[in-house]
């Protein structure tokens, strides 16, 4: 199994839902960086569940310990090691169903890929209790590029068949995205925010659960991050955001509707603003040719409905190799979206201080 990511920056994830805990081992900061633990807090508080109706009941503080890598409110330059340790599981919940595969889970991949030794308790290592750790690194990654004035911020652009308006690919406004930042549930129109609760409610009413796409803008972003081929920006980007949990889709800038235009249309022209080259228009969200171009960043995840539902399901007892049907119990968000948020932000922030890294070095953070 792969825990380990990043070149320049290396992240190190561990641990699984109802273990002792979770944690990651962030390789790569230089020493002598202050952290901004009020920055981390703030974002972990973001995810936290147990806080509304609108996710899981599951109290879970996220309250971190840093065991390695920081000394006297400084990093030390060894890897930096973050524990999250887990206090509120109900492991009996999977006990009676520990053969019974989940629809839409990993269940089924997991225990053949690990010969039935994988921990299948709340999804063990596959859940989204991961990216709480995510969460922790992202933050301190979100702090380093505000050094460089790069400010990461999204909203939730729908939830089942309710959207919003998308953002303004060519202008993405600066103070926007920090004020969508300290929003509880992030989104530009306010009254789409009601109907969207609303959705999530009723799903969770009729025990069922609805997805929904988070939408993230990069503000003051270098020209020149990224290396094509294979470290291209958008496949730092979107590996790590393929790696979160019930992501089905990425894409950037105009995204698939970019297939609907022609040539003529979904060109970005080159133009001279206040002395800089900048395009007329951003359908291609900031990248070209891996390569990022000075204009706003922006990419979409789309996140499937939360697989852990009430509805009765048909599946497959595997340990007596038998059809049954599954009605599943326990604490679940009715839609994984409104957390999702800084998880999302986090992926972004930690693949592009990893190609900041790569162009520029360390010496600039601290």
């Amino acid at each position: 199994m792969s825990g380990t990511w990043g070149e320049c920056l290396e992240l190190s994830i561990f641990g699984e839902s109802h273990g002792p805990g979770v944690g990651i081992v962030v390789n790569g900061l230089p020493a002598g960086i202050e952290l901004d633990l009020d920055l981390i807090n703030m974002e972990m508080g973001r995810r936290m569940p147990g806080k509304t109706s609108l996710a899981t009941p599951r109290q879970e503080k996220d309250k971190y310990e840093l065991v390695g890598g920081y000394f006297n409110s400084k990093t030390t330059g060894s890897p930096l090691c973050c524990m999250i340790w887990n206090q509120d599981q109900r492991s009996l919940d999977y006990e009676d169903i520990k053969g019974i595969v989940r629809p839409s889970h990993a269940d089924f991949t997991a225990r053949w890929k690990h010969a039935g030794f994988n921990d299948y308790r709340g999804g063990g290592h596959f859940s989204g209790r991961l990216t709480a750790p995510l969460v922790f690194a992202g933050a301190i990654a979100k702090q380093l590029l505000a050094k460089k004035g790069i400010v990461i911020g999204s909203h939730i652009l729908s939830i089942g068949e309710v959207q919003e308006e998308p953002f303004d690919l060519r202008d993405v406004d600066f103070e926007l995205l920090k004020e969508l930042t300290e929003k509880e549930f992030p989104v530009i129109i306010e009254d789409k925010a009601g109907e969207m609760k609303d959705r999530i409610l009723e799903a969770k009413k009729d025990e069922d659960s609805v997805g929904g796409v988070i939408e993230v803008g990069v503000a003051n972003l270098p020209i020149g991050l990224g290396s094509p081929f294979f470290d291209s920006a958008e496949s730092k980007i979107a590996h790590l955001l393929f790696s979160i949990p019930a992501v089905k889709g990425v894409e950037f800038g105009a995204g698939f509707h970019i297939t609907k235009m022609k040539g003529s249309e979904a060109n970005d022209g080159f133009i001279l603003e206040d002395n800089q080259v900048r395009t007329t228009s951003n359908n291609n969200g900031g990248i070209l040719g891996g390569i990022t171009n000075g204009m706003p960043l922006v990419f979409r995840a789309a996140f499937k409905p939360t697989p852990s539902i009430g509805k009765v399901q048909r599946t497959v007892d595997v340990d007596k190799m038998e059809e049954v049907e599954i009605s599943i119990k326990g604490r679940h968000d009715p839609c994984i979206v409104p957390r999702a948020v800084p998880v999302v932000e986090a992926a972004a922030a930690l693949a592009l201080l990893d190609l900041m890294i790569e162009k520029d070095g360390t010496g600039w953070m601290s």
